[in-house]
């Protein structure tokens, strides 16, 4: 289990980039909303830590986990936001439910950060039990939503400098910082 003994909610607030400029969406799948709410509140709490004004935060439900795809596609062609972090809960089943719901919901997120230029967080538990996804939208192992707040920051960071980059035809450092190059201006005598 990837998430034994670790808490997802821990971030250094100094490693996480300017964030109260951006604006973000967030899908939340009504289904299995005791979990969802909680995953939620993880990213708004995490959002607002990061000095991001709650009025620049937008929530959308949508009745389930699969429809969380449509509702950020439509949040990033009508919103004009940074990020859209997809917010969803899967618990597993004794049909092949589970295994359809979760394939579809995964490609679907992938395909839009194909697709577009926005990136879409994917906060979507998929668990055997319950109990699991209580350990992780608020639980033991912190909250899945929290850290894809912070993924969600980051990236927003990612895709605005890279446009600054883009448009002065400049590379990024490793570390994302947009590196200028001058260019030596050359002095001509009359």
């Amino acid at each position: 289990m990837a998430t034994e003994n670790k808490n997802l909610s821990e971030y250094d607030k100094n490693t996480i980039p300017n964030a109260k400029d951006f604006r973000f969406g967030i899908v939340v799948s009504e289904w299995n909303d005791t979990i969802t709410e909680g995953l939620y509140n993880g990213a708004f709490e995490a959002l607002i830590d990061c000095d991001v004004p709650a009025q620049q935060i937008i929530r959308w439900n949508v009745p389930g986990s699969f429809e969380l795809i449509y509702g950020a596609k439509k949040m990033l062609q009508t919103q004009n936001v940074d990020a859209v972090i997809v917010i969803g809960c899967v618990i597993q089943g004794q049909t092949k439910h589970f295994d359809f719901v979760c394939e579809g919901v995964t490609q679907g997120i992938k395909d839009l950060n194909v697709q577009t230029d926005i990136p879409v967080i994917f906060c979507v538990l998929t668990d055997n039990n319950i109990q699991q996804s209580i350990d992780r939208s608020g639980g033991i192992h912190g909250n899945k939503g929290t850290e894809a707040a912070i993924a969600a920051i980051k990236m927003a960071y990612i895709r605005q400098q890279a446009s600054i980059a883009h448009s002065f035809n400049q590379p990024l450092l490793s570390s994302g910082a947009l590196q200028i190059e001058e260019t030596p201006i050359k002095i001509e005598k009359e």
